[in-house]
């Protein structure tokens, strides 16, 4: 019985140094920095690439120094350095947070413009698999192309003297020809499995948002297709016209001619076929 209590008395002592060790390590060996410590190692570590690291000491910043402008510029590279680390949506979300909160400040464009490409190389696979035919066909694919559209639409409309402007610009005109490609690369998708409804709807949809791209063509033909496959014949003529007129050589007139002539269905394998 005393060894046994001896052993016990062992096992408290050790339980009661280890809880000591633990305790002396997580001793918080920032708790007297002040914030322009806080601030330069962060940089610091962001420099490094230890974005994890960084993203810790801009919190550390926003807590207990949460007005002035180390707060201002923590909270801004906080969300730049979660799209450094590829963490597109928790860079969106505090960059909205940051918009919210210093809705005037002179930087205002940045943010934008980092929201921008956090939505923009957060799908960077997005229109690759589209375009190969894998992947969902739904509407959500598109969301975060289409959010990347609008940052920089602010960007380019508010700020239009934005050092971020030019390219904010560009990667408009590319997301924009983009989603009217993916828009119709949904219509074949569609018109392959007999949708034609869904077909035409989503050739409206691009004819009337997706004006001046190359998809237009696309779009004229396919509608003109599926019209004559639910018997509108009407409609699928006065579609053929329009592509005529606009594109005399393009490849869907002798499909489109022949479906209005004959009623004969052409034998589609692939999308890229249409």
């Amino acid at each position: 019985m005393r060894f046994t209590n001896h052993i016990i008395l062992i096992l408290l002592l050790a339980v009661s140094l280890l809880s000591a060790g633990c305790g002396k390590n997580n001793l918080d060996e920032t708790k007297d920095w002040s914030v322009q410590k806080l601030y330069s190692e962060a940089r610091k570590q962001r420099a490094k690439k230890n974005y994890e690291e960084a993203i810790k000491y801009y919190s550390l910043i926003e807590a207990r120094y949460p007005y002035g402008r180390y707060a201002e510029q923590a909270l801004m590279e906080q969300a730049y350095s979660y799209y450094l680390s590829e963490q597109e949506a928790l860079a969106i979300s505090t960059a909205n947070r940051f918009l919210q909160l210093y809705p005037t400040h002179p930087r205002i464009d940045y943010i934008y413009y980092l929201k921008g490409l956090a939505d923009f190389h957060g799908r960077r696979t997005f229109f690759d698999r589209l375009m190969t035919g894998k992947g969902d066909q739904s509407d959500r694919d598109s969301t975060s192309a289409k959010r990347a559209f609008v940052s920089f639409k602010e960007v380019v409309t508010r700020f239009p003297n934005s050092r971020y402007a030019p390219d904010a610009r560009q990667r408009m005109v590319y997301l924009f020809n983009n989603l009217a490609k993916y828009e119709i690369h949904v219509a074949k998708f569609y018109y392959i499995r007999g949708a034609y409804i869904a077909t035409i709807n989503r050739c409206k949809n691009v004819l009337q948002q997706y004006q001046r791209t190359s998809s237009i063509e696309d779009a004229l033909g396919l509608q003109a297709m599926a019209y004559k496959q639910i018997g509108m014949t009407r409609l699928a003529q006065n579609s053929l016209r329009v592509l005529k007129k606009n594109f005399p050589k393009s490849r869907y007139i002798e499909k489109v001619d022949k479906l209005i002539v004959t009623g004969g269905k052409p034998k589609v394998k692939t999308m890229k076929k249409i």
